[in-house]
Parts: C-alpha cells; structure tokens; sequence
C-alpha cells in the first residue's frame, strides 16, 4: 500500500526466465519510508512463454495468469482480470530494463492527483543503446501526431506506468498488441483524464534480446501497431464529433 491507495502489479512477460524472478522479487521488497510494502499484488502474464518465465515468476511471489495468444496488449488484459482489487494498477516489463525504485515516483504522482503517470525514458538519463533508433524515432512521430490531433505534449510511450484503477475500467482498453501503450494515452487525453510523465533516469539497456526493437518484425509491428492506433481514436472521435453535431441540426 503506498499512503492510502492499495497497488498492484501487472507484468507481460514472454520468455524472461533470466529477468522475471529479480523483478517481481525487487517489487516485493519495495517500501514506504516507514518501511511498510508499498505492493499488494503482482500478476505475471506468461504470454506463450516456452521457458520456465511462469515457474520462476512464482516462486518469487507473483500470482500467474496464463495467456497462450501471444501479444502486448493480450498480455496485460489477462493480467489485470487476474489482479485482486486495488486503487492503483503499475505497469511494469519483465526485462529488468526499469529501476523498481522509480516505482514509487509514479505513485506519488497518482497520489498526488493524477489519473496516468507515464515514466518517460526520454526526460530522464538511460544507458546508452536502452532506446533503440526506431524506437527513439516512432516517439517522436508518435509524440508529434499526438500534440497535432489532442494539443496533447508527449515525450515517451513507455510501458512503466501507473493508472487509478477506476480510471482504466473506464479507458475500455481494447488493443492486443503494439497498440496498447499509446491507446492508453490517447483514451486518458480524450477523456480529460490527468495525465503527468515522470523522468525515468535509470532506464537500462534490457537482459537479453528486447522483442520489439531487437527485431526487424518487432519494429515494423510496432510502428504500425502504435500509427493505426493513433488514426483510429482520431478517425473515432472525429466521427462522435460529427454525429453529435448532425443530431443538433433541426
């Protein structure tokens, strides 16, 4: 529990029998000051893990939640049905590429009054290679589309992230994939909801190989994952726009 607000974790994770068990362990051990544990709950998503990534997620701790279809957004749909109740849902990868510790950046934003805290790897210091050239380049575009279309600054569509839990019921979350990170955002931004970025200044070069900048496929279907998605919520609210004011006409 971080101040009054009950925390769970949900973790994606495809293949990370290296990484899984340092994370949700350094999760585990995270406390307040007082030294209370700030989590409540941690699911892992074995997303079509052919490795031990499930077995060693629980022996750390962490409550399983199998999903064999493979893909980000799957992944992260399962594990939230899978959490128990709570006041604030973080987001973390299964890689070791985030400082847990900045964990609780993020959550004192949220309880500070924001709705989505987005760790950005961009405002703060990485290693160098952490961020990838296409991945560097896919948020900018990203970014700039975003402040084009919603007036909206963004810096990073990174998947470290808190959000009120009542705040993401709300976003109806949808994407499977590539898509779901900037879904989020762009949801959060439409529906006025307060959305803050906080510096990420120890974001590490991933253990192993990453799946999405690593790959030519993992660029190509995230470039394309994360642009459709944008154009889509675009081309959707343009439409509730011009149905609305079609319905005012006498």
């Amino acid at each position: 529990m971080y101040g009054n607000l009950t925390v769970g974790v949900v973790i994606p994770a495809h293949n990370e029998e290296d990484n899984i068990g340092v994370v949700v362990e350094a999760l585990l051990e995270l406390c307040t000051e007082d030294g209370k544990p700030v989590i409540d709950d941690v699911v892992v998503c074995d997303n079509g893990s052919t490795d031990a990534t499930a077995q060693i997620a629980q022996q750390a701790g962490a409550r399983i939640a199998p999903e064999p279809k493979l893909g980000y957004g799957s992944a992260c749909l399962a594990a939230i049905v899978a959490l128990h109740p709570v006041d604030v849902v973080l987001f973390v990868d299964g890689d070791r590429s985030f400082d847990i510790g900045q964990s609780l950046r993020l959550l004192a934003a949220i309880g500070a009054g924001a709705d989505l805290a987005i760790g950005s790897r961009t405002l703060g210091k990485r290693e160098r290679g952490a961020l990838s050239v296409p991945q560097r380049a896919g948020n900018l575009v990203a970014g700039w589309m975003i402040r084009l279309l919603w007036g909206h600054r963004v810096t990073d569509l990174g998947p470290f992230r808190a959000i009120r839990a009542d705040a993401l019921q709300r976003l109806r979350m949808r994407d499977g994939a590539y898509g779901w990170t900037v879904e989020m955002q762009i949801k959060a931004i439409q529906a006025n909801m307060k959305v803050t970025e906080i510096a990420v200044d120890t974001y590490r070069r991933r253990f192993g190989k990453s799946k999405v900048g690593g790959t030519l496929k993992g660029v190509i279907g995230a470039s394309v994952g994360i642009l459709s998605m944008i154009l889509r919520l675009w081309l959707h609210g343009s439409a509730r726009r011009t149905g609305g004011r079609d319905r005012e006409r006498p």
